[in-house]
């Protein structure tokens, strides 16, 4: 899922009561507030109040796009018509992506140790929140180099996003080489393709390692994942600080489950999971394993699964 941009997008000031001054749309308090309520209703996104300025900022773009004249009468009509379309696009606008290859790097090889001590089952990581597909496929580079060519193929990793737009992206899997420029020469050799004639500056990620990866959209604050399958990890970085604590508990609950004996759980740089849950035990920096009692507790499942196909 994609991470909630940091920069103030525009400088309009306070100007009368509860209304902003110097913009093309009047934007009250009350609005923001109603849109606050919404995208956590929607996506358990709790926006804080310096995400003001970004959130006129994107949803100005809708109205300008759909020809309407405030945000009134925008929340208004999305409420009303309930059309999943613009529910997807008021999501997307204020939603962004900060990613890129091996971000955070420490990660990658605890990943690889542990899936080479893991023996001979086919290996099952889950990015959930896969943005672009930067980290997807730094996933799969890993789980390659650790396992070699002939186990990876067995590998599978699921990535995940709320935001159908950056998953058509790393779907795609075409980067720019200032994207890729600080991957080893070896790694872009073995793993993208350099583009030529007018794709000239871009690489394209391989078949063989595009294969490894299923995308599909998840929303991580809904009840059901509709997945019927364990992992034996679990890439959560820099989402659930966008998230508020009860949701943040929620969310690792349903993890639980879906995680294999002495799994681990992958969290972001700035991501404390330890005092919203006794099921996580903190085995590493920003790394967590299951707690016994919470793997005893786990509901069984089925290990052919297949990653994503719901019940």
């Amino acid at each position: 899922m994609k991470a909630l941009r940091n920069t103030r997008q525009d400088a309009g000031e306070m100007g009368g009561p509860g209304v902003e001054s110097n913009r093309d749309f009047d934007f009250t308090s009350a609005d923001f507030e109603r849109i606050r309520a919404l995208i956590h209703r929607r996506a358990g996104i709790s926006l804080s109040d310096h995400k003001r300025d970004m959130a006129y900022s994107r949803l100005a773009r809708r109205l300008r796009t759909l020809g309407i004249d405030s945000f009134r009468e925008y929340l208004d009509q999305l409420e009303a018509r309930n059309d999943a379309t613009e529910w997807e696009a008021f999501t997307n606008a204020l939603t962004t992506n900060l990613t890129a290859f091996f971000r955070e790097a420490h990660h990658f090889p605890i990943l690889a140790d542990f899936v080479k001590r893991r023996g001979s089952n086919p290996v099952s990581v889950w990015c959930s929140a896969a943005s672009t597909g930067e980290e997807p496929y730094s996933i799969a580079m890993t789980l390659v180099e650790a396992l070699g060519d002939r186990a990876a193929r067995e590998a599978r990793v699921l990535a995940t996003d709320l935001d159908t737009q950056v998953l058509a992206k790393a779907d795609a899997g075409v980067y720019s080489f200032d994207q890729v420029k600080h991957l080893s020469p070896e790694r872009l050799k073995r793993f993208f393709f350099k583009g030529t004639g007018s794709h000239s500056g871009l690489v394209k990620v391989r078949p063989e390692l595009r294969a490894m990866i299923k995308f599909e959209q998840l929303n991580l604050t809904d009840a059901d994942y509709g997945l019927r399958t364990t992992f034996d990890a679990i890439f959560c970085r820099n989402v659930m600080i966008y998230f508020d604590k009860p949701t943040q508990a929620q969310v690792l609950t349903r993890f639980e489950p879906l995680m294999k004996p002495d799994g681990l759980l992958f969290a972001g740089h700035s991501e404390n999971f330890t005092y919203v849950t006794q099921a996580f035990r903190l085995r590493g920096q920003t790394v967590y394993e299951l707690t016994r009692g919470a793997q005893a507790n786990a509901a069984p499942r089925r290990a052919n699964d297949a990653i994503g196909v719901p019940a």
